[in-house]
């Protein structure tokens, strides 16, 4: 658990260099609420307090969901997200390995279904935003010196659809000055921020190669057969892989070990099945990114994934 925290800085650090403080401040909040809510519900549930509370699990799970909200949400929807998380989608399931679902997806959509507009207020990149107009944003509304308007917009994935659906090309499109040479300005920075964590957790052998090859190989596969067969209607794979929440999902999100299947055949078709659906919810579905949805209903298909790929035993036959 300390090794995915560890492993999540670098993408943390280049999101506060590009989007300000926010993040930051979502981060902290989300863990106040975590641990608490945690120690209430092992308390509540007769088992010890400190050694569950200490051991890593939902402080992840807090600063999971902290990285997915808008840096601007406000502090209850992030209180909300992580409280639901924690509660409903974590100890109503048992505890910490036996949750079926990943509680910070569950809290995160939580959010994104009942507040869809909330969750849609993220900030320009390369305008931070200082630490302390972040925080009266996020605790009372924005302030006047920083009207909130002035400092949002649209996300690259959500800029992308719209225009889309008013019948632009992907050339015209990628000309708005949100946009870089790999993906949405500043989202290549927090991307490739967070496939250096990624690594450096393959490296240390905490996750296997399995989820994220698959899922980020899919999405980039059909991306590619997509973008090759009408360019102007099909982002390229290298911008689905730079923009949005791809790569964390890949490193971070999908390679829950609890909630993703536990053969390698299963884990190569699980992240498959991310990365899939990730690119037909974010081509033909009503979000503009999809990672959250694909995760929880791969989440679902764990149990059939696993009974279906469990190696031979040896000494036996095939079944």
């Amino acid at each position: 658990m300390l090794s995915v925290l560890y492993a999540l800085i670098p993408g943390i650090v280049a999101y506060v260099w590009c989007f300000g403080w926010g993040v930051a401040i979502n981060i902290v909040l989300a863990l106040a609420v975590a641990l608490p809510v945690e120690a209430l519900m092992l308390s509540l549930r007769g088992r010890p307090v400190w050694p569950l509370v200490t051991d890593g699990s939902a402080a992840v799970t807090a600063v999971l969901l902290a990285v997915a909200l808008p840096p601007f949400a406000p502090w209850w929807a992030t209180a909300v997200g992580v409280a639901f998380a924690m509660v409903v989608a974590k100890h109503l399931y048992g505890g910490l390995g036996y949750n079926p679902f990943n509680p910070a997806m569950v809290g995160y959509v939580l959010l994104l279904v009942s507040f869809p507009r909330l969750m849609t207020v993220w900030p320009a990149a390369g305008q931070p935003v200082g630490f302390f107009d972040s925080l009266w944003i996020i605790f009372s509304g924005a302030p006047a010196a920083v009207p909130i308007d002035a400092v949002t917009g649209a996300t690259p994935l959500d800029y992308l659809k719209v225009k889309l659906g008013a019948n632009l090309t992907i050339v015209e499109i990628r000309a708005s000055p949100i946009f870089s040479d790999l993906g949405g300005k500043g989202w290549e920075w927090v991307s490739g921020g967070f496939l250096l964590g990624g690594l450096w957790l393959l490296y240390r052998r905490v996750i296997t190669w399995h989820i994220p090859v698959a899922t980020l190989g899919a999405l980039f596969l059909l991306a590619l057969i997509f973008a090759a067969v009408d360019p102007g209607r099909y982002a390229s794979p290298v911008f689905h892989l730079f923009t949005g929440a791809a790569l964390l999902g890949a490193f971070f999100i999908a390679t829950d070990p609890v909630s993703a299947p536990t053969t390698p055949r299963g884990r190569l078709i699980f992240g498959a099945g991310v990365g899939a659906i990730t690119y037909v919810i974010r081509t033909w579905g009503g979000y503009p990114d999809a990672v959250a949805f694909s995760v929880l209903l791969m989440n679902i298909a764990t149990p059939t994934i696993d009974h279906y790929t469990q190696p031979r035993v040896f000494g036996h036959g095939k079944a």
